[in-house]
């Protein structure tokens, strides 16, 4: 009798098992059918405004300062030039989506521009860069608006 008994404990213990394997392989497959619906949606959703747009030269009236953008890249390489009125070393230029616009980022290391930097974004019904400056020698932010000189 203790034979039939510690039989059905082990049948029993087996099926269980097999039930949480079961279970546990549907869970496996459901995650990676959910993973690769999302990441095949997220290539069908567009990725935001076309930096080409950022493309010119860009006066900053204020100051007479020109900020000359090109070659957008897909990883959001940008090439920057900045001239007051002389040239400015542009250490660091990129672009990048943000939400609906096209945001930009410069950073200036020159001779009186110790890391300098511009953060703007393109408004795309004034055709203009808008955002702030900060000059690190100052240690102060002003807002700043560039509009467009020419389109390249």
């Amino acid at each position: 009798m203790m034979k039939k008994g510690k039989k059905r404990k082990q049948a029993r213990a087996t099926g269980s098992r097999r039930v949480v394997w079961w279970i546990a392989g549907v869970i496996v497959l459901a995650v990676a059918a959910f993973v690769g619906y999302r990441s095949l949606n997220k290539a069908a959703v567009p990725a935001g405004p076309d930096p080409a747009k950022l493309v010119g030269r860009w006066l900053r009236p204020d100051g007479g300062y020109i900020l000359h953008l090109s070659e957008p890249g897909p990883k959001g390489e940008l090439k920057a030039a900045y001239f007051n009125p002389l040239p400015i070393n542009v250490s660091r230029a990129e672009w990048r989506h943000q939400k609906d616009h096209l945001g930009v980022f410069v950073e200036l290391r020159d001779r009186n521009y110790p890391g300098s930097t511009y953060t703007l974004v393109y408004v795309p019904d004034r055709d203009q860069l808008a955002g702030s400056y900060y000059q690190a020698a100052l240690g102060q932010t002003f807002d700043v608006v560039f509009v467009r000189q020419n389109k390249e």
